[in-house]
């Protein structure tokens, strides 16, 4: 009798930077009332959640490259995420603000649907962008979709509710990963 040998499944993550840390940290608004209060997340915690909890292998963190962020960049890398650094471009929003963007979502598209799709078994999405429809479709009939992390439960395209059963939510996790400040004297 030969034993049956457990197939050992590789599970990808691939994350929209900018959605999860907007989709975390700004405050949302409804009808003149907070609904949402914004959050800042510790990208290490959410490492080890990707890990522990979908046992997520390798993270592919989708970024904008933006001069005097090396340190940012230096410390994601150490806890662990794969850098995809994307050029970034800048422009003025109608109240004069400067506004800057890191378009990653056609590199996501490429690596999880291209470049990496024969390195896993499983692939975790995450953001809450309706522009990845097309990429959940291809990867749920490829039998490669596990988990859609949407940065935040009150807000995302309504476009992806066909796939709401993939669903999890960043921002329901506040107490496990929020970044804690930490005070003068502790370590």
């Amino acid at each position: 009798m030969t034993a049956q040998l457990h197939k050992h499944l590789t599970t990808y993550a691939f994350i929209d930077s900018q959605n999860l840390n907007l989709g975390v940290s700004h405050d949302i608004m409804h009808q003149g009332k907070k609904i949402y209060s914004g959050w800042h997340l510790d990208y290490a915690k959410f490492r080890r959640y990707l890990t522990d909890k979908f046992r997520v292998e390798t993270a592919f963190l989708f970024i904008g490259n933006l001069p005097g962020n090396e340190g940012l960049y230096e410390y994601l890398q150490r806890v662990g995420y794969v850098l995809i650094l994307k050029p970034t471009t800048s422009f003025k929003d109608g109240s004069g603000k400067v506004i800057v963007k890191g378009n990653v979502d056609t590199d996501m598209v490429l690596y999880a649907a291209a470049k990496e799709i024969d390195n896993y078994h499983k692939a975790v999405i995450v953001s809450g962008d309706g522009d990845f429809l097309s990429l959940y479709d291809y990867l749920d009939e490829k039998g490669k979709l596990s988990r859609i992390i949407v940065p935040n439960k009150k807000r995302y395209s309504q476009l992806l509710t066909k796939y709401a059963h993939y669903f999890d939510f960043v921002s329901v996790n506040k107490a496990k990963l929020e970044k804690q400040d930490i005070k003068k004297g502790q370590i």
